[in-house]
């Protein structure tokens, strides 16, 4: 007999190689169909946050869609907040999850299509003559609108025999949009004619254009120019040439680098949203700037904008180094000019601070020393996310993950871990938490540990507070011992759970990332550094967010 949760696993299994999940009554037929009926890679964690996480992770580490699952009820509203983060950061997925019976809802249900829909993704019920189907459509509407989408398989449909499973065709999937038509056409050589003449030549780009593949295009561009280069938080590395590029923008970036892309005077934003952060709170770009957004959303998304040209990035890019030619331009020589590695010098700290902690400046020098060049970072949320996206570089922007940020969400950290670690199964994964986020997602360091095993590292910048609050809220002199934590002991929690943790009071203890980073990944433990690091020290990030609240 094949079951509609088998129609489904098998379809599913067709477009993707790995789920992660909980087991429950929901989906206990699916994921038995899953084990005896695919190839696919079932990974278990223990928080259905969790599930969602690494599915989101998995597709940032490596473009590959993945899929979680959970039971209905509390199994499914478990994983809300992790959805309603993969539905801000445009991240596709599927969640399959259990339902209410098609007879109606019993006492412990809840209107789970509301519920998804409330945060912004759409579900997608299975029947017993299409559930395979649907699960095409599911798949084929995440891929072409890069969104998380549910797919429901309602209880009393789950284990019903329906037949033989059909063959499942590929999704569809929408063209890069092109530039065609004669309003395009006119700003693409209004915008090429910019830069031709331009002086001091900015290109800025984020992850829609890593996702459209314009990493070659926009070097091309830049060397055309001699444009000076940069990238959002997301975007890091997508310029192929490091040695004019500026880093990332906003409170991530330099004093010194931020202080020269005001002296562009032609900026082209390729695939950024431009977020506050990105635009340093409406001070990245001087007034006089001449400021030009591409993207595929319909319309420029800040106001300081004064031109916009809808299309992909990596075929604007192509076609403005061919204008470019046309118009027989020349390199600027803006970027040749400057000592670029000066402006991005980063503060080293001062080792141990006043209240006897570690300056995390330190360690972020320190740690960013001794870890393995072919790695992937992975964030969690909260004050800290400045230490890693400042002082370790990665090598392209699916390199540096950040599930949370887009729904300003601490506590999905550790289950990022599972996700990234399966996509990119060379390279050593580093998770970077607070104590507050570490304490939120802890379920899932047992999945970490297991699935990462020796290529994983958590680094807990632990400072017995929740350092965004303090800093946003206790300087306003609210009262401060609601944002405090008692210091807690995560390298013992590592120890209980197989991996080796190690408390870290002197940069000396870091010595141990070198020692671990030396040996073969296969006679190494999953390693925590417990940093106890001062909660005194302000990433520059957050002093902006202060700034611009203040």
């Amino acid at each position: 007999m094949s079951t509609v949760s088998a129609h489904v696993a098998v379809t599913l299994a067709t477009q993707l190689d790995h789920v992660f999940g909980v087991m429950g009554n929901g989906n206990a037929y699916f994921l038995d169909a899953l084990e005896r009926e695919t190839s696919a890679t079932y990974t278990a964690v223990r928080h259905e946050a969790g599930a969602v996480v690494a599915a989101d992770a998995h597709f940032r580490a490596s473009g590959r869609i993945a899929a979680g699952t959970a039971t209905y009820g509390a199994g499914f509203t478990n994983t809300l907040t992790a959805l309603a983060e993969a539905v801000q950061a445009r991240i596709p997925l599927i969640l399959v999850v259990g339902d209410e019976p098609t007879s109606g809802p019993r006492p412990w249900d809840v209107d789970q299509i509301a519920l998804a829909a409330a945060v912004g993704a759409r579900t997608y019920t299975v029947g017993r003559a299409d559930a395979a189907a649907t699960t095409v459509i599911a798949v084929e509407h995440a891929l072409a609108y890069s969104v998380p989408t549910v797919l429901a398989i309602p209880y009393d449909v789950a284990r019903l025999d329906a037949g033989p499973v059909p063959a499942a065709p590929t999704p569809r999937m929408p063209q890069p949009l092109a530039p065609d038509d004669a309003f395009a056409t006119a700003r693409l050589d209004r915008l090429a004619r910019s830069l031709a003449g331009a002086k001091r030549p900015f290109l800025l780009a984020g992850r829609g254009a890593w996702l459209a593949g314009a990493g070659s295009a926009l070097g091309a561009l830049a060397d055309a120019t001699s444009a000076v280069t940069a990238s959002t938080a997301l975007g890091r590395g997508v310029f192929p040439d490091a040695r004019y590029d500026l880093g990332v923008t906003g409170g991530f970036g330099a004093d010194g680098a931020m202080e020269l892309v005001r002296e562009a005077d032609v900026a082209v934003v390729f695939g950024a949203s431009l977020n506050a952060f990105t635009m340093r709170f409406g001070n990245l770009f001087a007034p006089g700037t001449e400021v030009v957004q591409v993207d595929i959303a319909p319309a420029a998304t800040h106001p300081h904008v004064g031109g916009f040209l809808r299309g992909d990035a990596r075929i604007v890019a192509e076609r403005l180094v061919e204008a470019l030619s046309g118009l027989g331009a020349a390199p600027s020589g803006w970027r040749e000019s400057i000592d670029l590695p000066a402006l991005t010098l980063r503060p080293a700290g001062d080792g141990v601070c006043a209240d006897g902690r570690l300056d995390p400046r330190s360690v972020a020098s320190r740690i960013a020393e001794l870890l393995p060049e072919d790695r992937v970072v992975v964030s969690d949320g909260g004050h800290f996310i400045g230490w890693a996206n400042m002082y370790w570089p990665v090598a392209s922007p699916d390199r540096m993950i950040m599930v949370g940020t887009a729904y300003q969400s601490i506590g999905l950290g550790m289950p990022q871990v599972a996700g990234a670690a399966l996509a990119r199964p060379d390279s050593t994964v580093v998770l970077t938490t607070g104590d507050g986020g570490g304490l939120m997602s802890l379920a899932d360091l047992e999945t970490a540990v297991r699935v990462a095993g020796g290529r994983g590292v958590a680094v807990v910048w632990n400072d017995a507070a929740y350092g965004a609050e303090v800093n946003l809220y206790g300087l306003r002199g609210l009262a401060r011992e609601p944002m405090l934590i008692p210091q807690v002991d995560f390298a013992a929690l590592a120890r209980a759970v197989g991996a080796e943790g190690i408390v870290v009071e002197s940069l000396d203890d870091l010595d141990r990332l070198g020692t671990w980073a030396a040996t073969p990944a296969s006679e190494r433990p999953f390693l925590l550094l417990d940093c106890r690091v001062s909660p005194d020290v302000i990433s520059p990030y957050q002093a902006e967010v202060i700034r611009a609240n203040a």
